[in-house]
């Protein structure tokens, strides 16, 4: 029934997998990749033909983790799986970026790529497995693909060794300083993404290139999976040559485009080009009835006349659209403290790039909480990136977070999180937006500058500033110059989108884009310290703004300080259903979160309630000590005495007798339910039952008294009670054995009070 073929592989110490024939076969191509115990399947569909009117490459993937791969079941009310989430959304991406420029220019059939996580073993990322099964699915379709691709996972360890495919928890966990995933041809690298522990630019080109060698060897199974398995081509149209009726559109706007392109300002670049393309609907107006479809295609070479110019400018002159050198940095004007009201903000502009970047700071139970393969787990770090219409003067949708969005905020928050404080130092959940105000070339870059200055701001002690730079690329067969502080319409019009961020000491993310079949080693190289360079002059601009960490935080910030206890005592601090916790809180104003491993974190945006809410647990953690005096409240009010709370959530009592020296009839003439007294610890039995006093203490200062009462005879250990009644341990009596009778003693006299605490009995 099936005509299953199968591959294998042995890499990094696991089998891949790679299966086609039994799931999915109505697909164009369908694969199965199985790498260790984690299974995905990816099915790839095309439209037989082009709509009408389309002039674009409609590809699109999706990526989707099915909670039962993981043997879950999904958290909230539908108990499914519901709209993508980051995590998926940016391993679309990642499937997407190197697909997308591996097909024949002029194909507009739409495409769609699916994945599905089947099984999750824990340890085998799906990401990586996802990109094989896809570069797998589209080589076996039959479609004008010009792959296959290969895709790793590199770590970089303590050790100075180069690690593939770790599990993330490894690749930056205490031993690991590295998670970077390549995408790559037989012949040359095609995309990067990454996250570094401010690793040197040899470091992250070497890991690169260990990356694209291990990709090979996945490519070779592929190519042996399709010499089995894979359908015929495609046949497509052959391309028309188009020269002569782009030389003719030179002679009608050429000089028009290429004075629109030495203009400077972006709006009115863009004006003098709209001009242009204006004038060339006005050349070719007769068409447009004649010949609707020659019509379109001489509009369309209005593009590619652009790019022509643009790309021989700077490859033959050196000369960019703006005017500046090829390794040149726009001006920059940086500036913190913009918003009053917030935690922490900076404004950063770069040419006519702006973000305004804000910081804000929150306890932990601010905490993202993300649902996902792996179980619930938790992150107090977040950087959301908004795009609005408005930032590139145009009108557009609105509000709803996009795939781009959701990308371009990912980079930031890589390249800034392996600068952040430990929690143990800043216990803060920290929260960083950037909204893009203005947008000609790297917002994301912009985003990394802003949210750095924001968050230094905002008084989070970075371990050093981060800056970031967005490189391009102008590549026409061996010729090739790369391009600083690319422009939009440099990387519209180019080659690469290259953005390296890092501090001082080393680069924190490297994200590379390419739009041709891939670069070589030796562009990787150049671009890099070109990079290097441009990241350290834009530091050195941020820090003329701010170059450190405030020393505190903000004081509109909530103020967090953090106490250790011992695990034993947990239950003590939390009280029976939380009882203990929540008076705390209700009493003290304080926010209050302890782990299991007695870790608390008080927060409140008043210094007083912290401390109020410190001390309170200080005392339920505190031994009490004898002879010591300590402050309390009436908390129950008995025949025999008072129980006095005087620690927290300890209580002891305060025998009748030892209220005042001269006698006392009740015990409500003295105190009250909930009054505040002055108490001495007198004595702690081994079960832990305090005997208290107030007689020995002023209770006005707080002053030990000096105790005038005559020591009994025959009662070392009893103070005479109310209405003849000693306490435990005085001489015989008779009665019941209650609080003692006129002589005290074991069985005591019949008229003491009718009930007596545990620790007062023998």
């Amino acid at each position: 029934m099936f005509d299953t073929k199968t591959v294998s592989l042995e890499w990094g110490g696991k089998t891949l997998t790679l299966e086609t024939g039994r799931i999915a076969r109505q697909a164009d191509g369908a694969v199965l990749a199985t790498y260790g115990e984690t299974v995905v399947l990816c099915a790839v569909t095309a439209a037989k033909s082009v709509k009408e009117g389309q002039d674009f490459f409609p590809l699109t993937v999706h990526y989707q983790e099915k909670f039962s791969a993981a043997g879950r079941i999904p958290g909230g009310f539908f108990k499914r799986e519901g709209r993508a989430t980051e995590k998926e959304t940016l391993t679309s991406r990642l499937i997407d970026r190197p697909c997308r420029p591996l097909f024949p220019e002029g194909f507009y059939n739409e495409i769609n790529v699916i994945c599905q996580v089947l099984s999750y073993d824990g340890e085998t990322e799906p990401d990586i497995v996802a990109m094989i099964a896809a570069s797998a699915a589209l080589t076996i379709s039959g479609l004008p693909f010009m792959g296959p691709i290969g895709a790793a996972r590199v770590g970089f360890n303590n050790e100075g060794e180069y690690v593939l495919n770790p599990t993330i928890t490894d690749a930056l966990g205490e031993d690991g300083n590295l998670d970077l995933v390549v995408a790559a041809t037989q012949d040359a690298v095609m995309m990067v993404e990454s996250e570094a522990k401010e690793l040197t630019e040899e470091q992250m080109l070497g890991a690169v290139m260990f990356a694209h060698e291990e990709s090979r060897k996945v490519i070779g199974a592929i190519i042996d999976l399709a010499e089995q398995a894979a359908k015929d081509p495609w046949e497509l149209d052959p391309v028309e040559d188009k020269t002569a009726a782009l030389e003719e559109l030179r002679g009608v706007i050429g000089d028009d485009l290429a004075a629109a392109y030495k203009i400077t300002d972006k709006s009115a670049r863009q004006d003098a080009v709209n001009a242009a393309r204006e004038k060339a609907r006005d050349h070719y107006a007769d068409l447009a009835e004649s010949d609707p479809a020659e019509y379109m295609g001489r509009l369309k070479l209005v593009k590619k006349l652009e790019s022509d110019i643009v790309r021989k400018a700077i490859l033959k002159d050196g000369q960019r659209i703006d005017g500046r050198k090829t390794d040149e940095v726009r001006p920059i004007e940086a500036m913190v403290g913009l918003l009053p009201r917030t935690h922490g903000s900076a404004l950063f502009t770069r040419g006519e790039t702006q973000a305004i970047c804000t910081t804000t700071l929150g306890t932990k139970d601010a905490e993202q909480m993300i649902d996902g393969l792996e179980g619930l787990s938790y992150n107090n770090f977040m950087l959301h990136y908004n795009f609005p219409p408005y930032s590139v003067g145009e009108v557009g949708r609105f509000g709803f977070t996009s795939r781009r969005e959701t990308g371009h905020g990912k980079l930031a928050y890589r390249a800034l999180h392996p600068v952040l404080p430990d929690t143990e130092e800043f216990p803060y959940t920290i929260r960083v937006l950037s909204d893009i105000t203005e947008s000609n070339g790297s917002s994301s870059m912009a985003t990394v500058c802003g949210g750095s200055l924001s968050m230094m701001d905002a008084g989070v002690p970075l371990k050093r500033p981060v800056s970031g730079i967005a490189m391009g690329l102008i590549l026409e067969g061996e010729d090739f110059t790369v391009l600083s502080d690319i422009l939009g319409d440099e990387d519209h019009l180019g080659d690469m989108d290259f953005k390296v961020a890092g501090s001082e000491e080393g680069i924190t993310s490297l994200q590379m884009d390419i739009k041709v079949a891939g670069i070589t080693q030796e562009i990787m190289t150049q671009a890099l310290e070109q990079a290097k360079a441009g990241r350290a002059h834009i530091l050195g601009k941020m820090t003329e703004a701010l170059g450190a960490s405030r020393g505190e935080v903000s004081k509109h910030a909530p103020r967090i300080e953090t106490m250790q206890i011992d695990k034993s005592k947990i239950r003590d601090v939390i009280g029976t259903g939380g009882k203990v916790i929540r008076e705390i809180v209700a009493e003290t104003g304080a926010k209050v979160d302890i782990d299991d491993e007695g870790t608390i974190k008080i927060s409140s945006s008043n210094a007083d309630e912290i401390a109020a809410a410190k001390a309170w647990i200080e005392g339920i953690v505190e031994e009490a000590e004898v002879g010591k005096i300590y402050n309390g409240k009436v908390v129950n009010i008995v025949d025999f005495g008072a129980f006095v709370n005087f620690m927290g959530g300890k209580d002891g009592l305060v025998h009748v007798s030892e209220m005042k020296n001269e006698r006392v009839e009740k015990v409500t003439d003295v105190v009250s339910e909930g009054q505040e007294v002055k108490v001495k610890v007198l004595e702690i039995d081994n079960r832990g039952k305090v005997r208290l006093s107030m007689r020995v203490v002023d209770q006005e200062t707080g002053e030990e008294l000096e105790d005038t009462r005559p020591p009994r005879e025959n009662k070392p250990r009893g103070d005479r009670g109310p209405r003849g009644g000693g306490d435990r341990r005085g001489g015989r009596g008779r009665g019941p054995r209650r609080d003692g009778g006129e002589g005290g003693g074991d069985k005591g006299g019949n008229d003491g009070p009718a009930s007596m605490p545990d620790f007062l009995k023998d």
